[in-house]
């Protein structure tokens, strides 16, 4: 019994032991589990995280704000400008000179090309009867203008003369006068210089076509003209017979081919309009005095005389040849 008792008692005594020997196991069991620790370390990553997200968002909304969507012409305002004077400007023409004497046909915003050289004096004639206003230069310390004038009473004519000092300038002009401002881009090269520059003035003609069949019996030149419409957007090419035509031109209905005054004394050639395929089609047209009028609008045109040796004369609108959509150049024979 005795042995039983110091056997237990050793036992517990034993067990107490292990007790206190396991005491450092459990001690030291928290430190490696530390979810509190990275709970409390997490807040202080998410203030960055944070602060980094509502960047990208809020710069797209500012982004989009600032270059707002357009529609249309997206060129700047400077582009548009030199696009305009482009369309506008008319260069000399090999077939616009009678003589020495390049003749455009004036119309309202058109600026037209002129050359110069040192020491030589370039004309500028404006139509009989006309009174000069003004004349401004862009450039007047290297270009000298002055003014003169040919003819009496209702034949006296406005002279502009202008002659640069120098090769390779460039100025623009603009002259006023009671009927009319004209624009001109002016250059001046080492040996090229124009001898004179006049115009033609459709609208005048068309006007006195027009007031020259009231009251005569005579069907006017064209209903519902709008003279402030016409477009001089068509090239003439081909043969070089008397009754090739000067120009033609449409106010986006009908177009005008102007011939050579006393189209009357010859033989009229006839018009055909050309397809895009190629083909060519007889129209309608109205003779006017030295006129065509047609009725339609039409991208190209030829103008046929002869059977055998036939001369043949194109008239062709030039933006849409510059577009590529150039029609066919067969001929019918």
């Amino acid at each position: 019994m005795r042995f039983r008792l110091l056997l237990l008692a050793s036992t517990v005594a034993l067990g107490a032991c292990g007790a206190r020997a396991r005491l450092p196991q459990i001690a030291f069991d928290p430190p490696p589990m530390q979810p509190a620790s990275l709970v409390v370390e997490t807040p202080a990553v998410e203030p960055a995280t944070v602060q980094q997200l509502p960047g990208p968002p809020a710069a797209v909304p500012a982004t989009r704000a600032a270059r707002p969507v357009r529609r249309g012409d997206r060129r700047a305002p400077p582009a548009r400008v030199d696009a305009a004077n482009r369309a506008a400007l008319q260069e000399p023409r090999a077939d616009g000179f009678i003589n020495a004497v390049q003749v455009y046909a004036w119309m309202e915003g058109g600026v037209y090309r002129l050359y110069t050289a040192p020491e030589q004096v370039t004309d500028i004639a404006l139509q009989p009867g006309e009174s000069l206003t003004a004349v401004a230069a862009g450039d007047t310390v290297r270009w000298v203008v002055g003014d003169t004038s040919s003819g009496s009473g209702t034949a006296r004519r406005v002279h502009i003369l202008i002659k640069p000092s120098a090769a390779g300038l460039a100025t623009n002009l603009v002259i006023t006068t009671d009927r009319r401002s004209y624009h001109l881009q002016v250059e001046s090269t080492s040996r090229t210089a124009m001898a004179a520059v006049s115009w033609t003035y459709p609208q005048d003609q068309l006007m006195a076509l027009d007031r020259s069949g009231e009251g005569a019996g005579m069907e006017p030149l064209a209903s519902g003209l709008d003279l402030s419409n016409l477009q001089f957007r068509y090239a003439i090419s081909g043969d070089r017979p008397p009754w090739r035509p000067i120009r033609a031109f449409d106010d986006g209905r009908q177009v005008f081919i102007e011939f050579p005054a006393r189209l009357d004394q010859g033989e009229a050639p006839p018009l055909f309009v050309i397809g895009a395929d190629g083909d060519s089609q007889l129209v309608n047209y109205r003779v006017r005095g030295h006129y065509y009028v047609v009725d339609r609008l039409f991208a190209a045109a030829e103008l046929r005389l002869g059977q055998r040796d036939q001369q043949v004369v194109r008239i062709e609108r030039e933006d849409v040849r510059r577009h590529g959509e150039r029609p066919s150049r067969r001929r019918a024979r």
